[in-house]
């Protein structure tokens, strides 16, 4: 399985997505530039250039028309996908870290950071058809808890928002009246950080990822935990994939304690874990520093992981791979 090294960022990657089709791969990174790409043979195809900050997080509507972005410049943004045109600037009193349409794109939820005085926040907007009509102003805004929201997303039916983050419990909010459903429980769940969230491509259950060392799958609707994948470092990125169950942890330390321990080359593997059995079954090295983004192609046959070192490694995977059993 020879990886495609794509080298379009300057900086560290902090998120990547397909579109629905599975045909682009879209990149943000701490350089201000989100990137799209052909996912196939990881060739750039264009950026989007106006944010002045790290961009943390994207989103791409089903029609892969309309690409949202969320960066520490304290915006979220529309894009033309096309053209790499600036649709629409959603602005706010601290950075916006974490953005995903809902089913059906009319609506979005961004998260925005504590800043100053300011507590996290969970900000729901409407996206216009048209982006002449589109408007700038908060369907619902939910106050986060204490610590930063690390990722919001929309549960079954646009009816939730599963929320996590620095205070490591995950949170089910009601998208029609902003009250708290549910939260994780502290025995069962995670002990640090969550990091990174990742739902199922039928969206019934997700997977978050910690600074514990773990990775744990939950059910989207009761949030009762079905799985705990352990691992020996900080889990900074989670996927699943569509076509097996197959779950895809990375991570490493953080950038600041690499120079610390042991500094093998390549080392910062991507671990594959059986989703039912919790077993570690393989791992694909490469990456020269923590991995910081995962994603998997909808169509199951290739994922990407991006790193602290400013590359995109696209994995194309081998026949064999369909076929291997535990």
């Amino acid at each position: 399985m020879r990886p495609i090294l794509m080298k379009g960022h300057e900086r560290p990657l902090t998120y990547l997505k397909y579109n629905k089709d599975g045909d682009l791969l879209f990149s943000c990174a701490k350089d201000h530039t989100p990137t799209v790409w052909f996912a196939d043979n990881g060739e750039r195809l264009g950026t989007y250039r106006g944010h002045n900050g790290a961009v943390w997080c994207c989103d791409v509507s089903r029609d892969s028309m309309t690409l949202i972005t969320g960066s520490a410049d304290q915006t979220a943004k529309l894009w033309n996908v096309e053209t790499g045109a600036q649709l629409f600037t959603f602005n706010f009193d601290s950075p916006a870290r974490s953005v995903d349409f809902a089913v059906g794109d009319k609506l979005a939820v961004i998260t925005t950071d504590p800043f100053m005085e300011l507590n996290s926040a969970i900000h729901v907007k409407r996206i216009a058809r048209d982006p002449a009509d589109q408007g700038g102003e908060s369907v619902l805004i939910l106050k986060g808890p204490q610590g930063r929201i690390n990722r919001a997303v929309w549960g079954p039916l646009n009816r939730t928002i599963i929320s996590a983050g620095e205070d490591a419990i995950v949170r089910i909010w009601d998208t029609e009246t902003g009250k708290l459903l549910k939260e994780s429980d502290k025995e069962t769940g995670h002990k640090k950080t969550i990091t990174s969230l990742a739902k199922a491509a039928d969206g019934s259950h997700f997977l978050t990822g910690s600074l514990d060392k773990s990775a744990k799958l939950w059910d989207a609707r009761t949030l009762e935990l079905i799985k705990t994948y352990v691992t020996e470092r900080p889990v900074n990125a989670v996927t699943m994939s569509p076509l097996l169950d197959h779950v895809v942890l990375g991570g490493g330390q953080d950038a600041s304690a690499v120079t610390t321990t042991d500094h093998r080359a390549g080392k910062f593997e991507a671990k594959f874990f059986d989703k039912i059995l919790q077993e570690e079954i393989g791992g694909v090295k490469g990456h020269f520093g923590p991995i910081n983004a995962l994603a998997f192609n909808p169509d199951g046959k290739s994922f990407s992981s991006g790193g602290e070192d400013g590359y995109v490694r696209l994995h194309h995977f081998d026949p064999d791979y369909f076929n291997i059993k535990i």
